[in-house]
């Protein structure tokens, strides 16, 4: 069953990389409203957006609007303006004739100041399909994989940690050794206070390499949840914040991206270890004492949604998984000439040749996602360019098992504290 959900209409003022729709304490407010309610069309219909701008509350009128149409994540093919009339206007975004979607990207000067604002509608996104291709021996490289590293000895400490925890909660820091003798990862494992057996859903982090908060997600241990927030890159979550930034800066950004790190070689690949590390973790979980001994859910979002759905097909022992715009999506789709996955490897120089290509097959989520046979909820917005919607329709579209998707059009690369309570929703639905 599929559920669309559409959120507000109203859109952003500043785009930053952190962008949001409604910015914080901002006297400027874009609203765009596409002529299709789902901002959905068909081959060859076109689309249209109605555009509004206030100012303190009050429409901005006889203002010129300059704006940039194209595909989604590439070089625009229409430009113009159009000039506020009764505080608004109209914008065509023409058509496609290949199922993906457009983007359109306004410009306003107003006082001195400059506001961006973008809207993406799709085009028949249900009928996508990946660029990346299945290789012959994809599950028996995996296999292969799995049999090495679970020769690696399992070693867990486990450490209280009073300041997470609560009347209702106890929090641990459980570090753990994986993939190989002396490399470990860590994670805040979060349990309820209380006499039972619960689920477990273990949750792989997001990308780049910065501190953990478990707090964000303790609702699932109020709520009779058992949580484990991962890390994967082996640093101490317990470091400071300047830490984490210097440790960032030397392997967390660009071109010194772990996410490119020994990318000419499947087995050199960075990624490696740590899908290995997440299965690992499971390990780890399927023994606690206070586990159910039959519920254990991937969730997560953006890389962790990505991880969430590679643990899934990689292990038999997940039950059902839930990932927010995936990551690490189709990452080859710019060779097709439309939008690809993060970490949009087109941007660094020579980064998409044949030898790279070939490795990404191996790493890549629509792949796993072929080989996934239990429930599977999907969330996604489309004004995302961090993890473009045509990406997590691309996964979603890869799924032969039962699925179910929440999408919220408005959405960039966040989600509200609602949908978070829906995953859990979904989750606890699921439990057997």
């Amino acid at each position: 069953m599929k559920k669309i959900v559409l959120m507000a209409i109203g859109f952003l003022a500043i785009f930053t990389t952190h962008a949001q729709n409604y910015p914080h304490r901002s006297n400027v407010l874009w609203v765009t409203e596409p002529d299709h309610q789902d901002w959905l069309y068909e081959l060859g219909d076109e689309a249209k957006v109605a555009i509004s701008l206030y100012e303190f509350g009050i429409p901005v009128d006889d203002l010129e609007i300059s704006y940039a149409v194209g595909p989604e994540m590439l070089l625009a093919d229409t430009e113009g303006t159009v000039k506020l009339k009764n505080g608004k206007a109209e914008v065509s975004l023409g058509t496609a004739n290949e199922p993906g979607f457009r983007d359109c990207w306004f410009k306003a000067e107003l006082n001195g100041q400059t506001y961006k604002h973008h809207v993406k509608v799709g085009f028949e996104p249900d009928k996508l399909e990946p660029y990346t291709q299945f290789p012959d021996d994809f599950v028996s490289f995996w296999e292969d994989a799995k049999a090495k590293a679970a020769e690696c000895p399992m070693v867990v400490e486990k450490e209280f940690v009073p300041e997470y925890s609560s009347n209702k909660v106890d929090c641990y820091l459980v570090k753990i050794q994986a993939y190989e003798e002396g490399q470990q990862v860590y994670g805040y494992l979060t349990i309820p206070k209380k006499e039972g057996k619960f689920p477990v859903v273990f949750a792989p982090p997001g990308a780049g390499i910065k501190p953990m908060d478990p707090m964000k997600h303790v609702f699932y241990a109020e709520s009779g949840v058992i949580r484990f927030d991962m890390e994967i890159h082996g640093i101490r979550p317990t470091l400071d914040r300047e830490t984490y930034k210097e440790i960032s800066r030397s392997f967390g950004n660009g071109e010194n991206s772990y996410l490119v790190n020994g990318l000419d070689n499947r087995d050199n690949y960075y990624m490696k270890k740590v899908y290995m590390s997440c299965v690992r973790a499971l390990d780890f979980l399927t023994t606690l004492p206070e586990w159910d001994g039959k519920n254990l859910i991937a969730q997560g979002g953006s890389q962790g949604g990505a991880l969430a759905l590679i643990t899934t097909g990689l292990d038999e022992r997940v039950t059902a998984c839930s990932a927010n715009h995936p990551a690490l999506s189709d990452m080859a789709g710019y060779l097709g000439n439309r939008a690809g996955g993060y970490p949009h490897l087109n941007r660094f120089n020579d980064m998409l040749t044949p030898e790279k290509v070939n490795t990404l097959q191996y790493f890549d989520v629509v792949n796993f996602a072929k080989l996934i046979d239990v429930p599977v909820f999907m969330t996604w917005g489309y004004n995302d360019n961090t993890c473009p919607p045509t990406t997590s329709y691309v996964v979603y579209n890869s799924l032969n098992t039962e699925k179910d998707s929440y999408i919220t059009p408005i959405n960039e690369h966040w989600v509200s504290e609602k949908t978070r309570r829906v995953i859990l929703d979904w989750i606890k639905s699921n439990v057997k």
